[in-house]
């Protein structure tokens, strides 16, 4: 094992910049997710770091060793693409031998080495399969197999459940948690979707547009946004975001277009006459006769909980209950919005006020 550095990474496309000035520590045996939209540089970013995409500036560096210029072979990872990438011709056990036989190590090493990770995936009844006879979900596990028996320093993952359906995608995502677990290998790990990373990551480190907006634990994130877009992007469903202005220089309120007001903590009082967005997660949102105005446009019941999907003036607000409603679209309710609960963020730079 090892730790990853990734030390002030630029890469351009022509004049197009992709990455832009990108600092990461992976700490020995850690679990971290790069997270972010379509096209923020993530899995470009990944590619560096494997060696398979060259960068415009900076330095990688796995435990002591700086790795820029380094070919992959030459860089003791094993990289698990969203793409399963097997070889049809071959078995399971032959996929996964490929690349110890390509070294030229004993036989009787390779079988070892084959036998153990199907023993950590539960793949032994399936080593004389050949990918067509498999699942998606067993096909992964060969992919992820094939990287195991290399017995990397770093694990890399680029989007690995991407192909695979909902119910599938929830299993294998604790396989692998549980897989990291076993094994304590460093791993960096790319995705788009922030519940991967929320569920996997010991830290999540989120892009956009090329560079980091903020990096932390998962929960860190949750409950301490920096700014709109941090705030936005984690989470399920998402933030809700509420334009409007503080005001009250003593007992602060945050006032909407509509002039309805939502009562706010005292610290805040120091920014009355500011305009603001004010961010409340869904299942912070309590249900009040006294409370803002909201129309409701659609019910969701999913048994466990009652989603509602609301207007309160033109902005769309979603609340999550842990109780069955009985409410109809077209009715109106009232939303308690708790004051230690709320975020505050700055109208023009959207970063968090405190």
């Amino acid at each position: 094992m090892a730790s990853v550095d990734v030390l002030n990474i630029h890469k351009l496309f022509g004049q197009l910049k992709v990455i832009n000035g990108v600092t990461i520590n992976v700490e020995d045996g850690q679990f971290i997710a790069l997270v972010g939209p379509s096209g923020c540089g993530k899995s470009t970013l990944l590619r560096i770091i494997a060696g398979l995409e060259s960068l415009s500036a900076g330095d990688v560096k796995i435990g002591d060793q700086v790795v820029t210029t380094l070919p992959p072979k030459d860089r003791d990872i094993a990289m698990v693409f969203q793409s399963y990438a097997l070889y049809p011709h071959k078995t399971v056990e032959a996929n996964m031998a490929f690349a110890l036989r390509l070294r030229h190590l004993p036989e009787a090493e390779v079988k070892l080495r084959v036998a153990r990770a199907a023993d950590i995936l539960d793949l032994k009844a399936l080593l004389n399969r050949y990918p067509r006879q498999l699942s998606g979900g067993q096909r992964q596990r060969v992919a992820m197999g094939r990287a195991i028996v290399r017995d990397p320093a770093v694990f890399l993952f680029d989007e690995p459940l991407s192909n695979l359906d909902a119910k599938l995608r929830v299993q294998m995502r604790a396989e692998i948690k549980e897989l990291h677990q076993r094994l304590r290998t460093t791993t960096v790990y790319v995705t788009h979707d922030q519940v991967e990373a929320m569920t996997m990551a010991d830290k999540i480190v989120v892009m956009n547009d090329g560079q980091i907006e903020q990096v932390g634990s998962p929960l860190d994130l949750y409950d301490h946004p920096k700014n709109v877009f941090v705030a936005s992007f984690i989470g399920s469903p998402s933030m809700n975001m509420l334009s409007g202005v503080i005001e009250g220089a003593t007992t602060p309120c945050f006032v909407l277009p509509e002039g309805q007001r939502i009562s706010l903590l005292p610290q805040f009082a120091k920014y009355a006459g500011r305009t603001a967005i004010l961010g409340i997660r869904p299942e912070h949102i309590e249900l009040a006769d006294d409370g803002t105005l909201a129309n409701i446009s659609v019910v969701e019941p999913l048994g466990s909980e009652t989603q509602l999907f609301t207007v309160i003036g033109k902005v769309k607000v979603v609340g999550v209950f842990r109780s069955r409603l009985q409410l109809a679209p077209g009715q109106k309710v009232g939303f308690h919005f708790p004051p230690s609960l709320i975020h505050l963020f700055d109208d023009v730079t959207k970063e968090k006020f405190l």
